[in-house]
């Protein structure tokens, strides 16, 4: 949304709007019309600019981004998936069989 590049979901975080606020869908399940956007926090500062929530998620007004900016501080600089499992299997603990 921010650069305009395209890239595989497993690379971008998905945004919704939530009264008045843009939030990082983790699961990617809330409902409501998503928006895609690069785990950058240049590519955050240009969608901001450009003022695309607002379009993207079709939403009137202005959106605050504050909670985006906050998650992307918490990810590790250059990394893509900052310890988080991205399936269901990856997530569970691996038991022994035996």
């Amino acid at each position: 949304m921010g650069c305009r590049r395209r890239a595989l979901n497993s690379e971008l975080l998905r945004l919704v709007a939530e009264d008045g606020r843009v939030v990082v869908d983790e699961r990617r399940r809330l409902p409501g019309r998503g928006a895609w956007l690069h785990r950058d926090p240049e590519c955050l500062s240009r969608a901001e600019r450009r003022r695309a929530f607002s379009r993207a998620l079709r939403v009137s007004g202005v959106l605050d981004a504050g909670g985006v900016r906050d998650h992307l501080e918490r990810l590790a600089p250059g990394s893509t998936d900052a310890g988080t499992p991205r399936s269901g299997s990856e997530r569970r603990k691996q038991v022994d069989p035996s």
